[in-house]
């Protein structure tokens, strides 16, 4: 099973952007479906942003116009660019392969990396 790595989190004010990078430490993206998920503080875990192998994007409606997924097949990497940010947009950013199709259920992702901690400053 492939391990992620997560990076590009830190401290910003509301306003402010931040580029998330996620890359395998060992393996490759493969053509699945790879995804975005965070968990604020106290909350559960929820999906942000997924997109597929040929490039199609799927977004939580509190992110869509402020944050775009995107991959780099031949770098073998996700990248996670976001704009606008809000102190509710504040967690533990975390990502995860999916299936060859696109599912927003946490159930069918799998490889989750440690995550990455983004806090946003009002």
């Amino acid at each position: 099973q492939v391990q992620l790595v997560e990076s590009g989190g830190g401290l910003v004010q509301a306003g402010g952007s931040l580029r998330l990078s996620c890359a395998p430490s060992g393996g490759t993206l493969g053509t699945y479906v790879m995804g975005w998920f965070r968990q604020p503080p106290g909350k559960e875990r929820e999906f942000v942003a997924a997109i597929s192998w040929g490039g199609r994007t799927y977004y939580a409606d509190s992110v869509k116009g402020r944050f775009t997924i995107s991959r780099d097949n031949a770098k073998n990497t996700v990248y996670l660019q976001m704009n606008s940010l809000k102190p509710e947009d504040t967690g533990v950013y975390s990502c995860a392969r999916g299936r060859p199709w696109y599912s927003p259920k946490e159930d069918d992702f799998s490889s989750w990396g440690q995550g990455t901690q983004v806090t946003v400053s009002s």
